[in-house]
């Protein structure tokens, strides 16, 4: 697009949204028309619309949302973005199985990226991981994901997403989870054989690379045709 790209941030008050709102100021390309959160307790983030989660259908006019928040407030954001014909970049975890056909419906109609994972660096590895596991078949392969302390499900949806490169590649992954200090996270693939290993690393030191990479994505997404998108599709 040649003009700025219109972008609502969906569960602005967590900690992603707080880096979306940030990093996205700085951008040239993109105008920030709105920001959304379960409670609004001022009317404005400097200079920013701000909207309540139960206020979307008084948004302005928008051409992508990103979402990071809770399953509970996902419906709303994606029917808004059917409703106005808008693109929808979304990280938000723990979806039921609902909600992934009420996806697979809406990618019929507007372009729709869900990943669990949004840094670039991890869409690359997982393409590496499909060609790796095809290449090495009958191979060991295991998946060992480390993270903070604070972080509950294991493996992390990162390593599962990698397992699924894996599947498609051929080889069958096993797991394995450490939870230890303020890891913001690590992802290692290990292909072994006898006498030889190959091991795949992505290392995470900023969750910035996250909301740089939604930004992206949103970028990349907006005035798309209707479709699912995976983020390794929009790395160009």
């Amino acid at each position: 697009m040649d003009t700025q790209i219109r972008i609502v941030i969906h569960g602005a008050s967590g900690r992603m949204g707080q880096a979306l709102l940030r990093l996205a100021a700085e951008r040239p390309d993109l105008q920030l028309v709105a920001a959304v959160s379960r409670k609004v307790e001022s009317r404005a983030i400097d200079g920013i619309a701000q909207f309540a989660s139960s206020e979307l259908s008084g948004l302005p006019p928008f051409d992508v949302a990103i979402d990071f928040s809770l399953p509970e407030g996902f419906d709303g954001i994606l029917s808004a973005c059917v409703e106005r014909h808008a693109a929808l970049v979304s990280g938000t975890t723990g979806l039921t199985p609902g909600q992934r056909e009420a996806i697979a419906t809406a990618t019929t109609r507007i372009p729709v990226l869900w990943a669990a994972n949004f840094s670039l660096g991890v869409a690359v590895l997982n393409d590496l991981v499909e060609r790796a596991a095809s290449a090495l078949r009958g191979w060991d392969c295991d998946i060992v994901e480390s993270h903070h302390v604070h972080k509950k499900d294991a493996p992390s949806g990162t390593a599962l997403a990698l397992g699924e490169s894996a599947e498609q590649g051929g080889a069958q992954p096993r797991y394995a989870s450490l939870r230890a200090g303020d890891i913001v996270g690590e992802h290692l693939v290990q292909f072994t054989t006898l006498g030889e290993r190959v091991e795949l690393v992505h290392r995470a030191t900023s969750r910035d690379i996250f909301a740089r990479g939604a930004l992206h994505a949103a970028t990349r997404l907006a005035g798309r045709g209707p479709g699912q998108y995976q983020l390794r599709d929009l790395l160009d």
